[in-house]
């Protein structure tokens, strides 16, 4: 297969300036994108620090003969949002790629998690997600053409004690990302979610002495194909982690047709109703929604209902 190349390919990458964000970044960089790092250079938790990760990312790009320019404003506001977007259009005319990769952590249990700590991480991951997509829309509907790649986590597919906004949010970004992908489709525009796992700063405190391989690097592949001009899917979420490339999705058990439903019918059909030997998955794009529903009319119509 030739090289896939992203030349004349812009680039947002927020959260760019370390770990995968960077990974990313540097991979774009040297296939011939150009590329904006967005990163304040905040600590985990989201506290200003006196960092510049982003300016050092792109002298590092530039080095390499790549091309990038740096931005600090902060995803969390549509304000800020504003800006980056704007960037990428001050500086290279266009903007082709969104990878929403910024993010915070502030942990606590369900009984005790206090509501600042809430916000902050709602701030930057659900809103600053929303944001950018909210601003890079339009922009790409414009030019007939776009990718947005969102950063969801095994959290958000499965929980995680001690960590629920996190998860919440990551969970959210599925949703988002569906619904960029339905409504991109006729405008050229593909939205997936990336769900990596890999060694970076947000491990610390975690043993991962016993770990394999788990570099950012190894999940930067997987986010540029869902990048590039020849990505074939959209509404979909692709798992890197360690080495592993795989699908994560949405299904459903086939389930058990009722007309009329009692509480112990439930209760007498739930492993049934749960039986999952032959899952339903319904593709968001074009139509996930519909044929959800349609399989539902389906099974009614078959029964007499």
């Amino acid at each position: 297969m030739a090289e896939l190349r992203f030349d004349d390919r812009v680039a947002v990458i927020t959260g760019g300036g370390r770990g995968l964000g960077r990974a990313y970044a540097l991979l774009l960089a040297a296939r011939g994108a150009k590329i904006v790092v967005n990163d304040p250079g905040v600590s985990m938790s989201g506290d200003t620090t006196d960092e510049g990760p982003a300016d050092a990312l792109v002298a590092e790009i530039k080095a390499a003969g790549g091309q990038a320019v740096a931005s600090l404003d902060s995803v969390a506001t549509p304000e800020g949002a504003k800006a980056i977007v704007q960037t990428a259009l001050d500086a290279f005319g266009r903007l082709d790629i969104l990878i929403h990769s910024a993010g915070n952590v502030r942990r606590g249990s369900l009984t005790e998690l206090s509501y600042e700590d809430f916000e902050s991480v709602l701030a930057v991951h659900l809103k600053g997600a929303f944001n950018m997509v909210r601003e890079a829309m339009p922009v790409m509907t414009a030019q007939s053409y776009g990718r947005i790649v969102l950063t969801g986590s095994i959290n958000g597919l499965y929980g995680k004690a001690n960590n629920a906004t996190y998860a919440m949010c990551k969970a959210g970004f599925m949703g988002l990302s569906n619904t960029a992908a339905i409504e991109g489709k006729d405008a050229g525009i593909k939205s997936n979610v990336i769900i990596p796992a890999a060694v970076t700063r947000m491990s610390a405190g975690i043993d991962t002495s016993k770990f394999p391989p788990m570099e950012p690097e190894m999940v930067a592949p997987a986010v540029a194909w869902l990048s590039h001009e020849d990505c074939s899917v959209s509404g979909e979420m692709l798992v890197a982690m360690g080495g592993r490339v795989a699908r994560a999705f949405v299904a459903e058990s086939e389930g058990v047709f009722r007309k009329d439903w009692t509480i112990e019918d439930v209760a007498s059909d739930i492993d049934a109703i749960r039986a999952a030997e032959t899952p339903l998955v319904f593709a968001p794009v074009p139509q996930g929604e519909l044929d959800h529903l349609l399989f539902g009319f389906d099974m009614a119509r078959k029964n007499g209902g």
